[in-house]
């Protein structure tokens, strides 16, 4: 399973205001938004990113 990077990320309020009332228009975090925001820049720019697996949700299947 991969697990997301962390950092501390410095925003001007009026982009980050900007960014979270984009977000809630689109039932996003914040967070989702940025990752989103920043996934369609790069694809701009001609660099594709795979998306990483999705961990697996919900209860493991029996074992029999």
């Amino acid at each position: 399973m991969a697990q997301k990077k962390s950092f501390a990320l410095r925003l001007d309020p009026a982009v980050h205001a900007a960014v979270e009332r984009l977000a809630a228009s689109e039932l996003r975090s914040a967070n989702a938004e940025i990752e989103m925001l920043l996934r369609e820049a790069l694809k701009a720019r001609g660099i594709t990113v795979e998306q990483s697996p999705r961990p697996r949700r919900g209860r493991p299947p029996r074992e029999e």
